[in-house]
């Protein structure tokens, strides 16, 4: 792969850069961590960046604060709701301001994990079998799936709200504590297969990273916290599978609209195929995330991986995904 050297780069390419990153959204914290991991990135590699969070600035201060007189463009590290649903890309549309990854319909698909598994099945791309939760009615359909199920609430990310169920009364207290975070939850079948991860770069995709946890599954604390979470990148797999399934997550991506970075995450089910979860558009940037890890696998150091990403927003804005 093709990588930018921090040492090659002009700062002066990218004018003023403002780093959104914070925001009002349950992985507020991670956003704020990731942000100041990037923000050093771009000070060291001259670039002249101000961090602009917008829970500080509401409503029109924020337009304000992001005006193109002030700046050229925005490297987006918001995590979550009003920042991976395309709110802020919509906004940064209006205001004719460059930002970093996908645009609008990308950022509002991918960040719909049930839109997002409806498409693939209708490109026929594999993912495993689920229903939508509303309302307790929609509870016997979802059982009907069959135990174990995964819930997990449609529009968050960080494994937030997500729990195994074995039972109808487990679902329903799952469902009850998801829905306090979203109005759409998903159960999802369970899937007994190693878990895989892949980071997008431009139209590349990253070597695989398998994450493995003595925790029931991925959760949050396995994410951020846990030191007993181990990740294998060289994943093990054969190159070929491997190659594979690479190609597998970059049409993943793509058909769900995303663009520019980002990464795709799937499970091998009980007969070994791949079934695809999600797509992030705003992965984590922090000590313990995936995407900086799968590029240092392919020799991006973090300097450079922040510059790759910054170099998604010269594009003409009219021209994101």
């Amino acid at each position: 792969m093709k990588t930018l050297s921090p040492a090659a780069l002009d700062p002066a390419r990218y004018g003023r850069v403002a780093l959104i990153l914070g925001g009002h959204s349950a992985e507020r914290s991670i956003s704020l961590k990731s942000g100041a991991a990037v923000l050093a990135a771009l000070q060291r590699l001259g670039i002249e960046v101000t961090p602009i969070d917008p829970a500080e600035r509401p409503g029109s201060r924020l337009f304000e604060a992001l005006s193109p007189a002030r700046f050229d463009r925005a490297f987006l590290i918001l995590h979550g709701r009003g920042g991976e649903d395309g709110q802020i890309q919509g906004a940064l549309e209006t205001l004719g301001l460059a930002y970093t990854g996908s645009g609008v319909l990308g950022s509002a698909i991918a960040m719909d994990k049930y839109r997002s598994k409806q498409l693939w099945s209708g490109v026929g791309l594999p993912t495993a079998e689920c229903a939508p939760i509303l309302d307790e009615a929609d509870l016997a359909p979802a059982a009907e799936l069959g135990f174990p199920l995964m819930i997990k609430p449609a529009h968050e990310g960080s494994s937030l709200g997500m729990a195994r169920v074995d039972n109808r009364d487990e679902l329903l207290r799952a469902w009850r504590e998801a829905a306090t975070l979203d109005a759409v939850v998903i159960a999802e079948r369970w899937l007994t297969g190693a878990e895989y991860t892949c980071a997008i770069l431009g139209d590349q995709a990253l070597p695989l990273i398998q994450l493995e946890t003595p925790h029931v599954f991925y959760d949050f604390d396995a994410k951020y916290q846990a030191d007993s979470t181990s990740y294998r990148c060289p994943c093990g797999l054969p190159d070929a599978r491997e190659a594979e399934y690479r190609r597998l997550c970059l049409r993943a991506f793509h058909a769900v609209g995303a663009s520019g970075w980002g990464r795709v995450d799937f499970m091998l089910d009980a007969n070994g195929l791949p079934q695809l979860l999600e797509v992030n558009t705003i992965p984590g940037m922090t000590d313990h995330s995936l995407v900086p890890m799968a590029a240092r696998a392919a020799g991006i150091e973090f300097d450079a991986l922040c510059a790759r990403i910054l170099e998604t927003s010269l594009r003409e804005v009219s021209g994101h995904g």
